[in-house]
């Protein structure tokens, strides 16, 4: 069994920093791709960043250049620094991960169980 746990988030006021971090765990054999998403109320989840195993990273176009994604390969861990923060941020963010299991020669899509970020202005 494989679970992605995030923390970090919270209430900040605008134009503050939150940091997000998700850990996976379990019968691992591998991880592909990692990013976060996020889904704000009334609105469809999006993609927020995403990084590779070589560590390039993308991001959506509305948090460049103020969010960085990063990770460890060797604790199967992702964060997400996010700075200049604006109330259109608030969402539910979600961790993401392209799991290859002990058990499986198949790679798999794992999701965390969300964490609420709330930007007020």
């Amino acid at each position: 069994q494989v679970q992605l746990v995030e923390s970090g988030g919270g209430l900040v006021q605008a134009g503050g920093s939150l940091r997000l971090s998700c850990a996976a765990s379990g019968s691992i054999f591998s991880i592909d791709g990692m990013g976060w998403y996020r889904q704000a109320p009334g609105k469809s989840r999006e993609l927020v960043a995403a990084i590779t195993t070589g560590g390039s990273s993308d991001y959506a176009d509305s948090v460049k250049g103020r969010f960085t994604i990063s990770r460890d390969n060797a604790k199967n861990t992702v964060a997400l620094q996010m700075n200049s923060l604006k109330p259109e941020d608030t969402a539910v963010y979600y961790c993401h991960a392209n799991i290859r299991r002990l058990t499986s020669r198949t790679y798999y899509d794992y999701w965390g169980q969300g964490t609420q970020v709330t930007v007020s202005s």
